[in-house]
Order: C-alpha cells, then structure tokens, then sequence
C-alpha cells in the first residue's frame, strides 16, 4: 500500500510536469507538448535562417521581393500569431517548393512562382506556410531533431535529400516530404481562413493544389521516360488529390467564395510583378565569380573544386587527390573516369564500389551537377564507408570517405558530406547560356500550344511544360484575348 502511494505521487508529479510542458496552440486552441518557448523558436529560426541564406541562392528582384512580402504580410496580420516578425525570401532555384522554418521565416522557390496563376493562389500557398508557424507544425516535435546538426538541416536543401543527412529534423523532413496527412489539412484549413480573413478566395487553396498536382503528374511521367525518381512539393503534393473531399470541407468552413472580381483584379497584379522573371535555371549567377574559401582544392585543369575538412592534408597524383588529417585517422579519396556506359549515378557508383546494396541511397543534384551518394557498410570491425559519384558532363568523380581509427566526438560523416557538397565546377563554359525570362502575351485565334512549344523550343517537353506554366495540362487551349505565359 506504502509503495502504492509513492507510485500513485509520481505519476501526479509527471502529469504535472507534461501539463506544465504544455503550451495553448494559437491556432487551434488546445494544449501542445512543447519544449520551446517563443523566444527560443525565434532565436532557432533566426540562426537557421542565417545559414541557410549563405548556403543558398537567393532572387535578387526588390520589386518582386517586395510583393511578396507585402501579400504574406497580409495573411500574417490576419493570422493566429501577427505578433512576431515574419521574414520571406525566394530562392533561386527552378525547382517547386515552399517551406517555413521556426519563428516566422518562410521560403518559396522562384520556379513556384512560375506556375502560380494569381496573387490569391501566391496567398494561399504562403498561408498555408505562416498556418505550419501560427499551429507550431515546426516545433511540435522538436524533441526529434535535437540530435540533427545544422549540417544536416543544411544538406536537405542544397541536396533535395532528407536521407542524405539522415535527418532526424522536423524541419529537414517537413521541408521535403511535408509534416504528415493531418497537419498538412490543418494547415489548409487555417491558410483558407487566413485568406478569407484577406479578402482572397478560400477557392484559390484547391486551385494552388490543383496547379502542383499536375505538375507533381508531369514529373511522374518525366521520371518514368527518364528512369529516375519523381520530385514533389511537399505537404500538399504527398498529402491531398486535386478533388480530396476533406480539403474541400475545411476550405469550405473559411467562409462564401470571393467575387470573382477580385480573383480578375489579382491576375492582373501578379502578371505584372511575374512579367520578366527568370525561367528555369539562373546561368548569370551560377556563372558568377565565387569566393575562394581557405580550404578549397581547386584542380584548374578539369575544371573543379571542393573543400576538404580544415586543416586536412592532401595529396595528388595521376590516379587520385587524398584528403587527410595528420594523424590518419581518415581520409577522403577523389578519383576520376568516362562514364563510357552511360550510367545513371546511381547505378555508376553500385557498379565501381561493386555494392549492390547502398545504405541511405539517394539521389541528388547541385551546381548543374547530377550524383549519388550512398553508405557501404563496414564489415569485420571496419567503419561505414560514405560514397558518391558526381557527374560534370562524360565525367565521373567518385568520392570514397573512410574512417581508419576513429576519434570520439567527431562526426566523420558530417565531414564527408560536406565535402561532397562542396564539389562545384570551376571553369566558365566556353559558350555561356543566357537567362530565358518570362513574359505574357494574348492569345489569338490561331494560338495553339503545340505551334507555340515549337517556336519558343522549352527541350523535349516544350509542349507540356508551356501548359503547365499556363495552367492548361494536360491538354488545354487558350481562349482568344486570354493572358498566357511565354518564355524568351
């Protein structure tokens, strides 16, 4: 009975301790286990945010930075958490995808913007973000990622890959493959109110869905023609069909639709800051004169660099370029061949390393470079071995990081990947290519997609990706007088 007694007060004083954990979410109106506090989110978002922007490209446009900013601007103030500071930036990158770090920091690709057809459809997807903020999506489960490093947050973005840095960061994850069925439809549910509390269309929710799953239905096609794996935006891409019943239900509940004057009237403003933008990759930046970090290997004669760990050693020869500290407790080995067969990355590296199996196997891309990296796992007391094969045009780099005798509190992988983060070409082709750039024109009587496609020649699938961007996949046609997108 004695002994009951004692149990019966522990578990009083750690329902305690949870309850007192618990914050009210601001959005929902419930109790949250959460082990941040506000302040500690802020300062977390902020420190993330600062590396982030010096790991990635940024869109210098101040007058469509400013637009953006103002419109999420708008949604915040009409959100559950107006209080703190929100931040928005645009990377650089073709790719498609949004994504929210802790404290009020939000991030949408330039290649997102591009296949958004108005301001309220811009709205909706950065509500959807400020709602992964105001619900605390992304520091519910910060007991999670306390083990994950900045590195790994890092890697997630400058790689595509949340295995790659075997994330175990919300964050990281959220950011790629989104923050589970639920809170994704929590998400839009508060972004639809958010909207309609702006005085946009809750509409323009399912109407964003609907211009990335066709997308999402294009890269399935295009991955299967070309035997990779499909990219998504995350949340909506992995959680919602164009006609899911329960979306329609929480957008419904945010109120009557908008006039559709409205809905004309923001067309027409996002068509004006759109107008000019850069289509697909930025080829004036990435042939920018870089920075020359200390500890960058620059191989003038092929046209490449990477940073070695600091203070490591290396060494050179005709079969490879070696990376070691000097007590030889590992080393980084860079060796070089044809891709004669033609391989994909992945198969390449299966192929030299005569692996079959590869431990977090993933694909990735960076600097106009396509790769794959992987883990062979140690056998017979020896290390994991961390691999990679980087292709720049016909050549293979392959990359091999192995642990000789490991030292305590050094995270060996961390370093490898860096390093092969790193790798980036070093001589500016000899023919630069030119930025291509958006712009809208009407359509006439005689304006067809596949005559069009023709004429402004977006590579192999010049016809579908001109729908796309016009919101016409997959077979659609411009009325006469409509506004529609063109690349120059």
């Amino acid at each position: 009975m004695k002994y009951l007694d004692i149990y019966s007060r522990l578990v009083i004083i750690i329902l305690m301790l949870v309850v007192s954990s618990c914050a009210i979410n601001p959005a929902t109106g419930v109790p949250d286990l959460v082990f941040m506090s506000e302040s500690d989110e802020i300062k977390k978002g902020k420190e993330l945010h600062e590396k982030l922007i010096k790991s990635l490209p940024i869109y210098h446009d101040e007058k469509l930075n400013a637009y953006i900013n103002r419109i999420g601007q708008k949604v915040v103030k009409n959100s559950h958490r107006p209080d703190i500071k929100y931040h928005f930036t645009i990377i650089d990158a073709p790719d498609i995808n949004a994504f929210a770090l802790p404290g009020g920091y939000i991030y949408i690709n330039r290649g997102l913007l591009t296949f958004l057809h108005s301001e309220a459809q811009l709205a909706a997807v950065l509500a959807h973000e400020v709602a992964h903020i105001t619900a605390r999506h992304v520091v519910k489960q910060d007991t999670a990622r306390t083990s994950a490093s900045t590195l790994t947050f890092l890697s997630v973005f400058t790689t595509g890959s949340v295995a790659l840095g075997d994330a175990t960061s919300l964050w990281s994850t959220a950011a790629v493959k989104g923050y589970g069925r639920e809170m994704e439809l929590q998400a839009d549910g508060l972004a639809a109110e958010y909207l309609f509390n702006s005085d946009y269309a809750p509409q323009a929710m399912v109407e964003a869905i609907g211009v990335l799953k066709d997308q999402e239905k294009f890269s399935r096609y295009r991955a299967k023609e070309e035997g990779h794996r499909a990219k998504s935006y995350h949340g909506v891409f992995s959680t919602h069909p164009r006609n899911d019943i329960r979306l329609k239900e929480v957008v419904a509940k945010a109120g009557e639709f908008i006039d559709k004057k409205e809905d004309s009237d923001n067309k027409n403003t996002y068509r004006e800051h759109l107008e000019g933008m850069i289509y697909g990759i930025n080829y004036e930046a990435m042939n920018k004169p870089k920075p020359i970090e200390k500890e960058r290997y620059i191989h003038r004669k092929l046209g490449f660099s990477l940073l070695f760990p600091e203070k490591w050693q290396i060494t050179h020869s005709r079969k490879a370029i070696v990376g070691q500290p000097k007590n030889e407790t590992a080393k980084l080995n860079l060796t070089i061949a044809i891709n004669k067969n033609r391989l994909s990355p992945a198969n390449y590296l299966r192929s030299v390393t005569n692996v079959g199996l590869l431990l977090r196997s993933e694909d990735f891309s960076q600097y106009g470079m396509v790769g794959h990296t992987g883990i062979i796992k140690g056998t017979n007391g020896k290390e994991d071995q961390r691999v990679a094969a980087i292709f720049q045009g016909s050549k293979a780099y392959l990359l091999v990081g192995e642990v000789l005798k490991p030292e305590k509190g050094i995270d060996y992988d961390a370093l490898f990947l860096k390093s092969i983060q790193s790798f980036r070409p070093e001589s500016t082709p000899k023919i630069a290519k030119k930025n291509r750039t958006i712009h809208y024109v009407k359509a006439n009587n005689n304006t067809r997609m596949d005559l069009l496609a023709k004429q402004i020649n977006l590579g192999v699938y010049s016809e579908q990706l001109l729908r796309l961007i016009n919101g016409l996949y997959p077979r659609g046609e411009p009325k006469p007088g409509d506004w529609i997108k063109i690349v120059k």
